[in-house]
């Protein structure tokens, strides 16, 4: 039987994404997925064969752990 109480997953387009990332360039981003080990930017998630998105908490995790990084703490 389904939860009706969970909030249900967000997606967040490319130009959502580049907002979130500082106004970043869409080469950019896709340079961080293409490297996601080193850089771990969450990879996309392909919703159909036209339409890719990046699931929102996921993204929304990893600019808070950027955010950590750069004033000292774990990332």
């Amino acid at each position: 039987m389904p939860n009706d109480t969970a909030t249900p997953t967000k997606f967040y387009r490319l130009p959502q994404v580049r907002e979130i990332c500082g106004s970043v360039a869409a080469s950019t981003i896709w340079g961080w997925v293409k490297n996601h080990e080193a850089t771990g930017f969450p990879l996309p998630v392909k919703l159909s064969q036209n339409c890719t998105a990046w699931n929102a908490a996921d993204i929304e995790a990893w600019a808070q752990a950027r955010i950590a990084a750069s004033k000292g703490g774990a990332a």
